[in-house]
């Protein structure tokens, strides 16, 4: 495919992932094809500019095309067919020149490229006499997908009991070439928060450091979007876990907690990068970072084929429960009897990662036949209750955050408040902010590969902020 991205997307990659939904609609009969109704522009509020146009999730996995108002299908007999808007020759004073059906068949190396409105038409000369559609809800966002229709759908039996499940459980294992997608925008991202922290410096703005990021990704990795909107939290703001502004000031003395991750091509990344401000850890935030580290590391010695994200979860709560014990920060009671209690909830009230891939929280975490969402306090906002297969990428981001609101409402809970020293959390580390560790992880049979390349130890992130070169590289962990 000519392209001018610096990570040329293979045609092959979208035709395998087609050819093994193709494999799943044969069981389902001969005369069976999948349709698909990609994205559309979308406006800013009532206005007559869109937001920048992003493909439909499930589209761009399937056909790779970057185009709004297009249809696709995919036959039970693996024939993939595309379906472009028929566009009047207006659009082409505004919009430059005409797309036709055989520039776009060669671009993407379907088998047939027809305008919108022979869509009924196409399928009924191919035999087609049921048609697949998506239907389904994500898990992540309570939303519903996107379903197809289009004139003449009518003339088909239409099943949507299928699709849904059936794609998003595809989604979830890797083929080799969305492997190598992967790695890259997870390196061009990694490459930005090194940039990052090294430009950091007391005195900037959170905007400023956004602003960095943004650029680096673009300018050097060709990512025109990122996967979410940046967290520059610094200071306090970092117990905030979704910290929306980026408009305070860069305080000496406080730690930065950066989340922040490129898209290329619809595929995402997500790392997080917590580290102090001025370049130099504190004993304090020593002991909170290298408990989460340590967390971190646990998860990937430990992550494989078989390997039950829940538990991994628990793991990393465990031990960062035994490193605040140390602190003095928990208090009265031993490591079990504080799990027991499900006290970690206070310190990191998310889930220890989520799925990844063409969304940051990718498809397949919760669908009818796999294990439910846990009900414990302490891990229900776990986005996946699976056990890992190869070919699954997740991230691994344990965190710990004071967060006021959580401990201000634990301090008055007679059941929990003698656990917590509330004279050292308030006098120490009422302003601390938090600390998240996030790596972007590939799952093996035996073992994980961690694509993100950052400074990690307290040693590597002093040493990178003092202007020293980090020379880092893929990690793979084994796991016999």
């Amino acid at each position: 495919m000519a392209t001018a991205y610096p990570h040329p997307m293979q045609p092959a990659m979208y035709a395998e992932q087609r050819v093994r939904l193709a494999k799943e609609l044969r069981s389902q009969g001969a005369g069976h094809a999948a349709v698909f109704q990609g994205g559309t522009e979308v406006p800013v509020n009532s206005s007559d500019t869109s937001y920048l146009f992003r493909q439909e999730s499930y589209y761009e996995y399937l056909f790779g095309y970057s185009t709004p108002d297009c249809f696709g299908a995919v036959l039970a007999s693996g024939h993939s067919i595309v379906f472009i808007p028929r566009l009047p020759a207006s659009y082409a004073v505004w919009m430059g020149e005409l797309p036709t059906c055989e520039n776009i068949r060669e671009l993407l190396q379907v088998n047939e490229v027809k305008y919108v409105d022979e869509l009924a038409a196409t399928l009924t000369s191919h035999n087609v006499e049921a048609i697949h559609v998506m239907s389904g809800v994500n898990s992540d966002s309570g939303l519903q997908v996107l379903r197809a229709f289009f004139d003449g759908i009518e003339n088909f039996n239409v099943i949507d009991t299928f699709l849904y499940r059936a794609l998003a459980t595809q989604r979830l294992t890797k083929t080799d070439l969305e492997k190598e997608v992967l790695k890259y925008v997870c390196r061009v991202s990694s490459n930005a928060h090194i940039h990052v922290m090294q430009s950091c410096k007391p005195g900037m703005s959170q905007h400023q450091l956004e602003s960095l990021f943004l650029h680096h990704v673009y300018f050097h990795g060709g990512c025109r979007r990122v996967s979410y909107t940046c967290i520059c939290a610094t200071g306090h703001h970092g117990a905030v876990l979704h910290y929306p502004n980026n408009d305070a000031p860069v305080e000496d003395g406080g730690m930065a907690l950066l989340d922040m991750g490129g898209e290329y091509r619809c595929y995402a990344s997500d790392i997080t990068c917590s580290f102090p401000v001025n370049g130099k850890f504190t004993e304090n935030q020593r002991k909170i970072y290298n408990a989460v580290l340590e967390a971190h590391d646990a998860v990937l010695r430990q992550l494989k084929a078989g390997i039950n994200w829940v538990d991994m979860h628990r793991l990393a709560l465990r031990i960062m429960c035994g490193r605040l014990l140390e602190a003095g920060i928990l208090q009265n009671a031993t490591v079990d009897e504080l799990m027991a209690h499900q006290i970690m909830r206070l310190f990191q009230p998310h889930g220890m990662g989520h799925l990844i891939g063409l969304d940051v929280h990718d498809v397949g975490g919760y669908l009818d036949n796999s294990p439910a969402r846990p009900e414990a306090a302490d891990c229900c906002k776990l986005r996946t209750a699976r056990d890992l297969e190869a070919g699954y990428y997740v991230t691994v981001e344990p965190g710990c955050y004071f967060n006021h609101t959580l401990l201000a409402a634990a301090f008055q809970d007679a059941a929990i408040k003698n656990f917590l020293n509330e004279d050292l959390i308030r006098s120490t580390f009422w302003n601390f902010g938090g600390v998240r560790i996030e790596s972007d992880v590939l799952i093996t049979e035996d073992g994980a590969i961690n694509f993100t390349v950052v400074p990690r130890t307290v040693e590597e992130i002093e040493a990178t902020m003092s202007g020293q070169a980090f020379n880092g590289a893929v990690v793979t962990h084994k796991n016999i």
